[in-house]
């Protein structure tokens, strides 16, 4: 079975989205923006999953458009609590760099998506009718 890097790649983010989660609420008493955090990156990965099952070309794009809009809404999140002291420069780095790059990749398969799709209305016999 071929590996799907996103795939793999938006699951084990969830997994470190809900330990921070459990981390900020056991051990710092915070509970409002690690919930949100949680939230936000744990959808990516289910929009990505739903986005594999998706029913047309247009549904897959609409469904990674969702997972980007939860990504970059992961990163405000992650910005937020850096700015507000609940993440070290060492912790914001490297979970934000994780987001980013899912970003990336998200970003990057839409684009490509979009420019085969139009190829191929461009091709079709009846585009031109």
């Amino acid at each position: 079975m071929k590996k799907n890097l996103l795939k793999e790649k938006s699951f084990l983010f969830a997994v470190r989205c809900i330990r921070l989660n459990k981390h900020f609420r056991e051990n710092l008493h915070e509970y409002v923006l690690s919930k949100q955090l949680m939230r936000s990156g744990t959808s990516i990965g289910a929009n990505v999953r739903e986005a594999l099952n998706a029913e047309s070309t247009a549904d897959f794009i609409h469904k990674l458009s969702i997972a980007q809009k939860e990504c970059d809404e992961t990163q405000y999140w992650i910005e937020l609590m850096k700015e507000t002291n609940y993440l070290s420069e060492i912790e914001f780095a490297s979970v934000y760099s994780d987001c980013t790059e899912l970003l990336k990749i998200i970003r990057s398969i839409i684009l490509t998506t979009k420019k085969r799709d139009n190829t191929k209305m461009q091709r079709s016999p009846l585009h031109n009718l």
